[in-house]
């Protein structure tokens, strides 16, 4: 089955899908999606331990996505973009400690106190998995992708601050969680010691460089904006940016995702005031927000689709069962520090750990 002709089903199926959810559930599209996705997916697996082999073919098409790449080095690099380039700089800045404290030591505690309990636990079951594989499962779902909740805020009339946080987290621990995830991936494979200063330098080049580099690419593609007036060709630079510029901070071995949220925040903000048209403006958050929408549905749909490829034997099951309170914990502490540190400095929304813990949703990071 080729790209094109897989590319094609998921489209259909995301926007058949949506119909469903607008016309009949109403849930937040994202939601809605992804619990569609799920059940058709039971019922194909259902049909096909019946006799009714329709999970050959479905089972197929998933396999043809290589969801590493179609995520980390496809959908990524938009989604990142088009969430930084909505986000208020002076309110970020407003938060910038907690969110900083969130998005670094954050996943940092995140990753160790699941890393460290599911070791425990797997070796209570009798089944002892090194402690560099632990950590690097803590690595992985530790980042959070609250698409679904902050439509839910939104809705809601949630605090601006709440909102500030969660969207904030989200778009820089994505970066954060895939540094710390390539370091302890290195270390898994080449089995030495993790050595401090090699890690600290690692995390300093890709996260502080992504930055940098974000920084003078944005900057770059914001002069070239003020020095035109017309939507067309300033929507094609603001994609040159995204796409051309996550590639070649990849093959920098930057934080591409830093890079691209530096960059859309920089664009958002001094571009959107200064570079831009009241007329391109408009033309380009209906551009962004449209191919967010898209991205996100088309996201959801091949989540919910990889359940076809989860080979449920029981032992794993139960092991995944037991992880859901493991990760829950990790959440809940690791929010509830800067919380408790800095609430002598700064007034929080009633119930703010609570809503950041159930909040931190994992997606589409953990699953590529």
């Amino acid at each position: 089955m080729d790209a094109l002709s897989v590319t094609s089903g998921v489209v259909t199926l995301s926007g058949i899908f949506a119909y469903i959810n607008h016309r009949f559930f109403r849930l937040p599209t994202t939601i809605g999606l992804m619990l569609i996705t799920l059940v058709i997916s039971a019922a194909i697996i259902f049909m096909g331990k019946m006799g009714l082999h329709f999970d050959t073919l479905a089972e197929e098409m998933v396999r043809t996505i290589d969801f590493d790449e179609t995520l980390m080095h496809g959908m990524l690099s938009f989604l990142l973009f088009a969430g930084a380039l909505h986000i208020n700089i002076n309110d970020l800045g407003d938060q910038k400690y907690v969110i900083s404290f969130l998005a670094t030591f954050g996943v940092l505690i995140s990753t160790v106190i699941v890393g460290s309990i599911s070791y425990w636990l797997l070796c209570l079951i009798g089944s002892e998995i090194p402690f560099i594989y632990c950590l690097l499962f803590g690595s992985l779902i530790s980042p959070t992708d609250p698409i679904s909740v902050l439509s839910i805020l939104k809705t809601a009339g949630a605090p601006k601050s709440l909102e500030t946080k969660i969207s904030g987290e989200s778009l820089f621990n994505d970066g954060v969680g895939v540094v710390v995830f390539l370091i302890i991936s290195g270390v898994a494979a080449g089995g030495h010691e993790i050595i401090i200063t090699d890690a600290l330098g690692l995390f300093f080049k890709e996260a502080v460089g992504g930055a940098v580099f974000g920084l003078g690419a944005g900057y770059i593609t914001f002069l070239m904006l003020r020095g035109v007036d017309n939507y067309q060709v300033e929507v094609l630079l603001t994609l040159g940016l995204v796409m051309g510029g996550y590639s070649l901070a990849s093959a920098l071995h930057l934080s591409a995702p830093i890079a691209i949220v530096v960059a859309g925040l920089l664009i958002g903000n001094h571009g959107r005031m200064l570079g831009m048209s009241e007329k391109t403006r408009e033309h380009l958050d209906n551009f962004w927000e449209l191919l967010d929408e898209i991205l996100n549905a088309v996201l959801f749909v091949l989540i919910g689709l990889e359940i076809l490829i989860i080979p449920f034997d029981t032992y794993p099951f139960w092991v995944a069962l037991t992880m859901i309170p493991v990760v829950l914990s990790a959440r809940f502490i690791s929010v509830s520090i800067p919380v408790v540190l800095f609430r002598f400095r700064r007034s929080f929304s009633p119930n703010v750990i609570k809503i950041l813990t159930w909040g931190g949703l994992r997606g589409g990071i953990s699953v590529a």
